[in-house]
């Protein structure tokens, strides 16, 4: 790993007591730290306790007051892209993942991001609304995701089953990554032009 590899940010989107995040969390990143092109760091939102957003003003239109908040953001702007791994919850992503998002702005932007899902259908419509607010926030969102669906979900958590049972779940991770590199040069490159 050199000063010169671009950042990226795998951010555990749950904080629940009992969440099964930290599984898909940490696979992702294991198979993130056997590249050589990126360095990786995970960044458990437990470690960002944020209050609910409460500022007079957008983060868009300056700065926040909030202490907590501004760590969150300082540890945002040292990545240069971001995997999100978000559960599913009632259709959607976590509260505190929107929470944490809504808390910055300026850390996001041109910075590509990708999604690792888990939960019923993969959390596939929690990252399509991702999706949405990641290019409000001017984010390029990566085509490629991890979608981990219910026999995979219920196979690691509660049958005894690992990552290495479900194949397609790596082959879906390295296009993920694969897109994110690309990316993260290509805007890096392109926002050190500016």
């Amino acid at each position: 790993m050199t000063a010169q590899q671009p950042r990226i940010g795998i951010i555990l989107g749950s904080t629940r007591e009992g969440r099964f995040g930290e599984k898909p969390a940490q696979w992702i990143h294991e198979i993130a730290k056997q590249r050589t092109d990126l360095a990786f760091e995970l960044v458990d939102l437990r470690d960002h306790p944020l209050p609910l957003f409460d500022e007079a003003g957008a983060p868009a239109w300056g700065p926040v007051k909030n202490e907590a908040a501004q760590r969150w953001q300082a540890k945002l702007a040292s990545f240069d892209g971001l995997i999100v791994v978000t559960p599913e919850y009632n259709h959607g992503p976590s509260a505190v993942l929107k929470n944490a998002i809504d808390w910055a702005y300026k850390e996001f932007i041109r910075k590509p991001i990708g999604f690792v899902g888990y939960g019923g259908v993969g959390a596939a419509r929690a990252v399509e609304q991702l999706r949405l607010v990641a290019v409000e926030m001017q984010m390029a969102p990566v085509r490629h995701a991890v979608h981990i669906g219910m026999v995979e979900f219920l196979g690691i958590w509660q049958q005894g089953k690992s990552f290495g049972d479900f194949p397609h779940l790596a082959q879906a991770a390295t296009a993920l990554l694969d897109d994110i590199a690309w990316w993260t040069k290509a805007l890096k490159t392109a926002r050190e032009a500016v």
